[in-house]
């Protein structure tokens, strides 16, 4: 099976703080950190982790992401971080000859209350629907086609084409960014969906239940809703069914020591991936549901994703078998 993840990909620059800066306020940071970011290229480091695990699936994961020229030092930056030996194939990426810089996001992280504040930078032209259209039409219709839901109108026409060309190909999609027009047209044609806290509480929903239950009527083809909720875990809707699954992201007498939760959200969608792609029949959807979010919660233990998937594993030896 081919998975193709459609997102923008970022340098992220993270400076951890005592406390978030007021207006014109001097602050000295407490850390500072330059590395790969963007929900896609974030799930895939995580997800290509698991794969390379021995007796994995055979999933073939590609990446479709505007980046600078091929010769820019960035570019190589961005695509050394998935590692040698990746398993991720980059030659779908569009890359804009005329630029040198990626798109750049800055990340005030505060020690006192772990808020993030996030400023964003992006020179680069946006992926148009023609340049969708002319990767898809290499990789055929046995495809799951993942998209992390930016630029909307554009993104609905990529899903149209495929609905239309490749009807075999699964769709999922992210609804996360509150306020971003459209999402909800995304949902409506896709087979997934992924729905973040934030969109949802800017949607006046005041639990992940009370989002999936509302948004099963707007998503009229999807199979499976998910919503996370950051320490309260994440609830997932089997549709037709109607059936409702919860799973915290801790146990009532776990305790953990949360580092860094840049990118908890992308690494709960590589373990659902994960669970869809590789373990279709054999788990339900609890079970899916339940590796990511102890995924994603081995992942806010530590800075960045080195090791996550391969930790995950170990440490969740009886998730990641059959039964």
């Amino acid at each position: 099976m081919k998975l193709i993840c459609v997102g923008a990909c970022y340098l992220d620059t993270i400076l951890s703080v005592p406390h978030y800066p007021g207006e014109d306020e001097k602050l000295r940071a407490t850390n500072l950190q330059v590395r790969r970011g963007g929900n896609c290229p974030n799930t895939l480091e995580v997800l290509q982790q698991l794969l390379k695990e021995p007796n994995r699936c055979d999933v073939k994961p590609s990446l479709i992401s505007c980046l600078p020229s091929a010769e820019a030092p960035a570019t190589a930056r961005i695509l050394d971080s998935f590692g040698s030996g990746s398993l991720v194939d980059f030659t779908r990426c569009i890359y804009r000859k005329d630029h040198a810089d990626p798109a750049s996001s800055y990340i005030i992280r505060s020690e006192k209350t772990g808020s993030r504040t996030l400023v964003n930078y992006n020179d680069l032209p946006e992926m148009t629907a023609d340049e969708f259209i002319a990767a898809a039409k290499e990789v055929g219709d046995e495809a799951w086609y993942h998209f992390e839901g930016r630029i909307p109108e554009t993104t609905l026409q990529c899903i149209r084409y495929l609905r239309t060309s490749c009807p075999k190909t699964r769709i999922s999609v992210e609804v996360e960014k509150p306020g971003r027009e459209g999402l909800e047209d995304l949902a409506a044609e896709a087979d997934v969906v992924f729905y973040s806290r934030s969109w949802a509480e800017s949607k006046q929903y005041q639990s992940a239940q009370q989002c999936l239950s509302a948004q099963s009527g707007v998503a009229r083809r999807a199979f499976l809703l998910l919503c996370t909720w950051g320490s309260e875990g994440a609830s997932c809707l089997s549709l037709p069914s109607g059936n409702t699954v919860s799973c915290p992201a801790t146990s009532p007498t776990q305790s953990i020591r949360v580092v860094d939760t840049v990118g908890a959200g992308d690494t709960f969608i590589a373990g659902l991936l994960f669970g869809m792609l590789c373990h279709p029949e054999d788990w339900n959807a609890e079970m899916k549901v339940r590796f990511a979010v102890q995924l994603a919660t081995c992942k806010v233990q530590r800075e960045g994703f080195d090791g996550v998937g391969t930790d995950a594993l170990k440490r969740l030896g009886v998730a990641s078998q059959s039964n």
